[in-house]
This record gives C-alpha cells, structure tokens and sequence, in this order.
C-alpha cells in the first residue's frame, strides 16, 4: 500500500495518479477565473524544513486571486500576518498546461497546481519552489472559510502522507487577518498660522 500511494514529485508535475482513493489528487483545470476571491490559508506542509519553521511563524495568510482580461492570466496578493504586521506580496501567475507559474522576476522558479477537495469551498494548492537556496515541494489546504470540519483536514493529511511530507502547520482561525489593501497613515494636519 505504501508503494502505492508513494508519489514522487516529478510523478506529480507529469500529472500521475495514485490508485488509492486518499492518494488521487484529482487537479483542477488551471481556469484562473474559478479561483477568483479570497483565500485563507488553512494548513500547509512543506518537504524544506526552515521554509516550515517560517510558517509557523505567521499568524495568518490570506490570499486574493483577481480577474484580468485574459482568463489564463491572473494578480495574485498574498498577504501574511504576523503579529500586529502585515506583509503584501504581489505576483502575476498565468496559466500552463494543468500548472501555472509566478512571475517572479527570474529570481527563482515557482510553479503551482490546485487540486479538487471534497469540501466545496476549499482547494488544494500545490507549490514546486526551486532557487539556488531552496528546493521544495509544497502543498497548502486554503478554504473560503478560516475553518474546516475534521474530515477536510483528515483529507488533507492523507494528502501529506501520500507525498511524504511532514504533519501540517495548521493556522489559529481565531487570529486576525490583514485588510486586503494595505493601511495607508494619514497625513498629519499642519497647524494654522494666522497673523494679525
């Protein structure tokens, strides 16, 4: 069973699937259209184990996919909480064959896939990140929602232990997320100088 349900990373970037029922991630059309809206990052694992220690020092993400002219074409914000602070990260990702690529500016190479879950407001959103300082293979449970019933999260895990990655960092739904746009500190009024 464990051969089975063993899937290396290329198996996964070639689009193979695993027989078992928890080991099929079924991948979503790349129709960035779909994914339109805001996302809250439930759980993620990560095979980079500093890039997991980061994670879990964050208190929330939420991530904002929106629409552009072209339908393989779409801005992507992701916004990370930690503590009082809001950090905005922006990207384009367009569309390529079953994945789509971040425009990242040749710094690194960073591809993702979605893939089904059972939940009807929740994807899986897998990440192949490769630099000259990290190579890892990623997958994130995001919904709708801030929470997820036990059974999505049980999927989720099955997930994992099909693609040999760690116990997941689960997010604290109680935490506050960041505004969409950031804050922008208003300009101090100047005091009125009146003469006589």
């Amino acid at each position: 069973m464990l051969a089975v349900c063993a899937v290396t990373i290329m198996g996964l970037m070639a689009g193979s699937h695993s027989a078992s029922t928890a080991c099929n991630n079924t991948v979503h059309p790349p129709v960035l259209d779909h994914f339109a809206g805001r996302w809250t990052l439930v759980a993620g694992s990560l095979s980079h184990s500093p890039a997991m220690e980061a994670l879990k020092l964050r208190d929330s993400i939420t991530i904002y996919i929106s629409n552009s002219s072209n339908p393989s074409t779409a801005a992507y914000t992701q916004i990370n909480r930690f503590q009082d602070e809001c950090q905005y990260l922006y990207y384009n990702i367009s569309a390529v064959g079953s994945d789509f690529t971040f425009d990242v500016e040749n710094r690194f190479n960073l591809t993702g896939t979605f893939f089904h879950m059972s939940c009807s407001d929740c994807i899986v959103m897998k990440w192949v990140v490769e630099s000259k300082k990290r190579n890892s293979f990623e997958l994130y449970l995001l919904s709708r929602r801030k929470q997820v019933e036990v059974e999505v999260m049980e999927e989720f895990k099955a997930q994992l232990e099909c693609n040999n990655l760690p116990a997941p960092v689960v997010m604290d739904s109680t935490k506050e997320v960041c505004p969409e746009e950031p804050v922008r500190p208003t300009a101090a009024v100047q005091p009125q100088v009146t003469t006589n």
